[in-house]
């Protein structure tokens, strides 16, 4: 493997800023098919940050931001960022190493449709439209390959795990330490299952199941924890005095307005009263799981309050992912559903256990994404041989994007897994959550090896 020629990084994009003047850049080459070494290949985008005490370096930390389909660059072009860096006691330790997925970025700039990705049905209402959607996903999917070229069919979690081990080989490193989030706990758990002897710490924050749920199974998982969600907002509601629904049962009202979308007789709040504008049940789910999982209940409860009385302003968030993530997940994950009556199956039993909230609105896009999407899940690597280190999955009791179920199952994979709850709704804990416990512990693991004890609970906001 050829070592990195590293140069200046490229001047950002805007409104990003340029990266540190410490980070350097170049680019790693691999198999655009990992199965055919000797076949076309194609190039990873790297970034660097050297240790700033070289005296007491313990080696390279790669990580993934997940997505998936997010850049990982910024991991390395702003380490040394007082807001959204590294603490010195890891950048004094490690080269801090970011990439950009294969595809993603300055990886591949992956490309589709746009025009006919606007087409595909988000929520299908009919046989009609369910069996639409999926031959729109297959044109979408067909879209893809033709703009992106044939990296699309191999943007699986394992191949990037592979291109990890390259980047690690161009180093000239034995071994790496690795922090993954979210989706990139996925990567993180591939990486140990095919190179275990060339991993020295293993970090997974807010963590994706690794068992391969089928879809009632992730479905399931993520509507639960909305479900929730509406609990704890209802307990909020009884004890803080600023709550808009404060007196009222908020279960009841939640309930109410389900009902109301139900009969078409739902609408959007205006200045003077109801709009003409209908909410629809769909918008409901989608609204609740989009407020509680970033748990602002002030503004979510002064909201539901708006709907119900009409009077007042709901802004309704974009939770549709980047298309990227469907020539990831669909690939890792077997979410394919047989036909229309499956799909309605699910979701009604998703509905009966959830009556607040019925299901996981950014689940259920995940699954009806990968429908007609063409390319079956990569069949699972089998464990290498070699001795892992300990495994450190911190994950929120409360997180709706990674229910607390799945890090359980991810701890449980590692003969010596650990895994620490922060009681709150956040995802992502380290940096992005407003408790400090969780990435010191992260940072003390990543440099000691020592974990926090199994089931450590961490008080959240």
């Amino acid at each position: 493997m050829r070592s990195i020629q590293w140069s200046a990084c490229p001047k950002a994009d805007p409104p990003y800023p340029d990266a540190s003047k410490r980070t350097q850049c170049g680019t790693v080459e691999v198999p655009v098919d990992w199965a055919k070494p000797d076949g076309p290949t194609m190039k990873i985008a790297v970034a660097r940050q050297k240790a700033t005490d070289p005296k007491k370096r313990l080696g390279v930390l790669l990580s993934n931001p997940g997505g998936p389909g997010n850049s990982g660059l910024d991991d390395a072009y702003y380490a040394d960022d007082p807001v959204v860096g590294y603490h010195k006691n890891i950048r004094s330790r490690f080269d801090i190493i970011g990439f950009d997925p294969r595809g993603i970025g300055r990886s591949g700039q992956f490309r589709c449709d746009d025009k006919l990705a606007a087409k595909v049905p988000t929520r299908p209402k009919n046989a009609a439209e369910f069996e639409r959607m999926r031959s729109l996903n297959k044109q979408l999917a067909d879209s893809c390959r033709k703009r992106s070229g044939p990296v699309v069919d191999h943007m699986d979690s394992i191949s990037v795990a592979r291109d990890m081990d390259a980047i690690r080989a161009a180093l000239g490193e034995k071994q790496i330490s690795f922090l993954g989030h979210s989706y990139g706990t996925l990567i993180g758990r591939q990486y140990a299952r095919l190179f275990p002897q060339k991993l020295r710490a293993l970090a997974l924050d807010s963590a994706m199941d690794p068992s391969r749920p089928d879809a009632r199974r992730y479905l399931t998982d993520g509507s639960a924890a909305v479900e929730e969600g509406v609990q704890r907002l209802a307990d909020w509601c009884a004890k803080d005095r600023s709550c808009a629904l404060k007196g009222k049962d908020v279960k009841a009202v939640v309930r109410g307005l389900f009902a109301r979308a139900d009969a078409g007789r739902l609408f959007e709040p205006g200045t003077h009263g109801p709009t003409r504008k209908k909410v629809t049940a769909d918008q409901l789910s989608g609204f609740l799981t989009a407020y509680l999982g970033k748990w602002n209940p002030q503004t979510t409860a002064e909201q539901l309050g708006a709907l119900n009385s009409g009077k007042g302003k709901v802004s309704w968030m974009d939770g549709t992912p980047e298309l990227a993530w469907r020539t990831v997940l669909c690939r890792d994950y077997d979410f394919r559903l047989r036909d229309w009556a499956q799909y309605r199956e699910l979701r009604q039993r998703a509905q009966s256990a959830n009556p607040h909230s019925r299901y996981n609105s950014q689940a259920l896009d995940m699954i009806l994404g990968c429908q007609g999407w063409p390319s079956a899940p990569e069949p699972e690597p089998a464990q290498a041989k070699g001795t892992l280190p300990p495994v450190l999955v911190v994950n929120a009791k409360h997180d709706l994007a990674t229910p607390l179920p799945g890090a359980r199952r991810m701890a449980q994979e590692f003969p010596k897994g650990r895994l620490a709850v922060l009681d709150s709704v956040d995802h992502w804990l380290y940096r992005e959550c407003q408790s400090p416990l969780p990435a010191r512990a992260i940072d003390t693991y990543l440099r000691t090896l020592k974990t926090p004890p199994h089931g450590t609970v961490y008080p959240g906001r």
